[in-house]
């Protein structure tokens, strides 16, 4: 054990001890409530997580409840977090550990790793931090600190890399408060050793960080190759009759899978909003549509591309439809769309009709 590892140990805790951050579950070493966490800071920021978090384990205290819960209130209850995949994991794994593992979380990082949608990092986190096992973790935060303090060029692009600084991360890790340690490492990098302008004044281990006494901490770790975002156009409708507003469900197995949308779809070359909306009515429920009027433009940005979407208010030419490639579909009162769990842009759509337009249908 080397006394630079040592010293890096000693400075780190001390520090956690002093100013970490009072998060909600940082008050329990319940398993259930640490992976579900854990699984929601996925790829998101703690200031958008908390809520979510506060009512995820107000509405499923336990993994019971969260296993007997209908998938739609568990997608309601997730709405607007994005990666939905995550929530259907976390119930599928729920339903797992009910009924195969009598509602015990497992106590090993082989056990978790057997659970959907919980990896090397997740397992690792919930092994140290619920069960004090000396298992590491590896996350963005966490190679940006590995990478600055050791000056290793690696940024975990490619497995290599991500393998070296996985051994780093289980070099550094001590036996002694291991979840602690994890958790110091992660919010080191989460609110002082930031990707740019690190606050490296107030940093415990500057000292000991070998970027930061040569005088090179910005380029560490290295930049990844920046992809280019995609630019999408898509057209929605809304469809009312009767006083109901038509929706349906998304396949499960696909992007977003099980959640609720307008129909409609992506623009193709050369098209018309208006055009693009009225094939793409025709493949999806066998119909034909009169547009209204134009109700709202919509611009959202996904990890990966950014899509404008353009909504229509519309009415049916023809009343019996055929809707294909959804998983349902059903009409809704316009006051009980809240109870549906829709993708982010979506549920614009939905607050313009339950804030202007719902007053038409009492």
């Amino acid at each position: 054990m080397s006394k630079a590892h040592q010293n890096i140990r000693r400075k780190l805790l001390a520090w956690y001890d002093k100013t970490k951050r009072d998060l909600p579950w940082r008050d329990t070493k319940d398993p259930y409530s640490i992976w579900v966490s854990e699984i929601m800071l996925q790829q998101t920021q703690v200031k958008t997580v908390l809520p979510y978090y506060l009512r995820w384990i107000k509405a499923f205290p336990t993994v019971e409840k969260l296993a007997g819960a209908p998938e739609r209130k568990v997608l309601k209850l997730w709405e607007g977090l994005g990666y939905y995949s995550r929530a259907r994991n976390l119930k599928k794994a729920a339903e797992i550990i009910t009924n195969d593992m009598n509602g015990k979380v497992p106590d090993t990082v082989i056990g978790l790793l057997d659970l959907p949608g919980v990896g090397r990092y997740t397992a690792g986190a919930i092994a140290s931090i619920a069960f004090g096992l000396k298992a590491a973790v590896l996350d963005g935060n966490v190679k940006r600190v590995l990478s600055r303090v050791f000056c290793l060029n690696e940024n975990g692009a490619t497995s290599a890399s991500e393998n070296r600084l996985w051994q780093k991360a289980e070099d550094l890790l001590p036996a002694r408060r291991p979840g602690d340690f994890n958790q110091a490492l992660m919010e080191l990098g989460a609110t002082v050793c930031s990707p740019k302008s690190p606050a490296c004044k107030l940093c415990p281990l500057r000292s000991s960080c070998e970027a930061f006494c040569e005088g090179s901490v910005e380029q560490f770790p290295p930049a990844k190759k920046k992809v280019p975002t995609k630019k999408i156009e898509v057209s929605a409708a809304i469809i009312l009759k009767n006083s109901k507003v038509y929706i349906q469900q998304r396949a499960k197995g696909g992007l977003m899978g099980g959640l609720w949308e307008f129909p409609g779809g992506k623009k193709e070359k050369g098209e018309s909003n208006e055009d693009c909306l009225k094939r793409e009515i025709k493949e999806e429920l066998g119909t034909n549509i009169t547009i209204l009027d134009k109700a709202m433009t919509i611009k959202h940005t996904y990890t990966q591309f950014r899509v404008t979407l353009h909504v229509f208010n519309c009415r049916l030419n023809g009343q019996r439809l055929k809707p294909m490639g959804c998983e349902q579909w059903k009409w809704v009162s316009p006051a009980k769309l809240d109870t549906y769990p829709f993708p982010a842009a979506n549920v614009k759509i939905v607050k313009y009709l339950t804030d202007e337009i719902s007053e038409t249908f009492d």
